[in-house]
């Protein structure tokens, strides 16, 4: 057999997803690429490792003990090129962190600086919705998660990183009377919602709740980034988080408009199991982020304080 490493993780990361296309997207390659290495890997094996059924891959029980033993390999492999580097006396590992869709727009602020000072550890963001974070953390599939909310049925420790402040964002076009209500800024202009399970959603609709308004024109978008898209092509307005529209309110792209009852704030939390044993990596971030944060915020994000 003369299977690659490369063919093993892709086959690994295959029998995570139960998708090629997912695949693709999590290890950057093209869905053909993926493809062809799958095929490759397949050919060196008598017995079938996936199938597909009603367009859906289904991974093999055959196919299950090779990716069991495939993310074996591949640890071994990650423990040599860290084991040297330690020997090199340079700090070494994976830190893996789990991070809401709109923490995208904070969380790399906080890692530029320590990836930079240890140049021999391995960085691997997962960016998804609240629910996903949330379940990669219990099944501890990650060291840090960063979330806006605390999850209420996991017990875990947490660094208060900045403020997370939510507006009621139009697109500059759209001309709304200033004699309009708040109530009729819900009820009579469409209103843009992330997905079910975000917490950017989830504060949205307890403020609705809070006021009682009844949304009559709704749209459903699932990232923060096609909502913002949205917005901008004046398809309806929302509540969206600051952080991410700088850009926009400095290109007159996008407005703010006063509401009363708004902003809706929250805190951006860095948060671990109680349970988790920190690897060494994990370690020298958390004493790194706890002396570093204030300067951070400080140089990154004077813009937001200020506002």
């Amino acid at each position: 057999m003369n299977y690659t490493l490369h063919q093993l993780q892709i086959f690994l990361k295959i029998s995570q997803l139960k998708s090629i296309t997912k695949a693709s997207e999590e290890l950057h390659l093209t869905q053909p690429a993926v493809s062809i290495q799958l095929k490759n890997f397949q050919d060196q094996f008598p017995i079938p490792l996936t199938e597909v059924v009603g367009r859906k891959l289904y991974v093999t029980e055959f196919g299950e003990e090779i990716a069991l033993a495939a993310e074996k390999i591949l640890n071994e492999v990650y423990d040599i090129n860290y084991k040297t580097l330690a020997f090199q006396g340079e700090l070494s590992g994976r830190l893996k962190i789990s991070v809401v869709s709109t923490g995208k727009y904070v969380m790399p602020y906080f890692l530029s600086d320590f990836i930079k000072e240890h140049p021999g550890l391995e960085l691997n963001i997962d960016v998804t919705n609240k629910l996903r974070v949330i379940e990669s953390l219990e099944l501890n599939q990650v060291d840090f998660a960063l979330v806006s909310v605390l999850p209420e049925k996991l017990k875990v420790n947490k660094v208060e990183l900045m403020d997370n402040r939510l507006f009621y964002v139009a697109s500059n076009n759209r001309n709304l009377s200033k004699k309009l209500t708040k109530k009729q800024l819900f009820e009579e202009v469409p209103l843009i919602y992330r997905e079910e399970g975000s917490a950017t959603r989830n504060a949205m609709e307890t403020f609705i709740t809070k006021n009682q308004f009844s949304i009559r024109k709704k749209i459903e978008l699932t990232s923060n980034e096609a909502v913002k898209q949205a917005v901008i092509a004046d398809l309806g307005c929302s509540i969206m988080p600051l952080i991410g529209i700088k850009n926009q309110l400095k290109n007159k792209e996008l407005q703010v408009i006063p509401v009363k009852g708004l902003p809706i704030s929250t805190t951006w939390n860095l948060i671990w199991l109680t349970s988790k044993k920190l690897s060494p990596a994990a370690s020298a971030y958390l004493n790194f982020i706890t002396s570093e944060k204030e300067r951070i915020i400080k140089e990154r994000f004077d813009w937001f304080i200020d506002y």
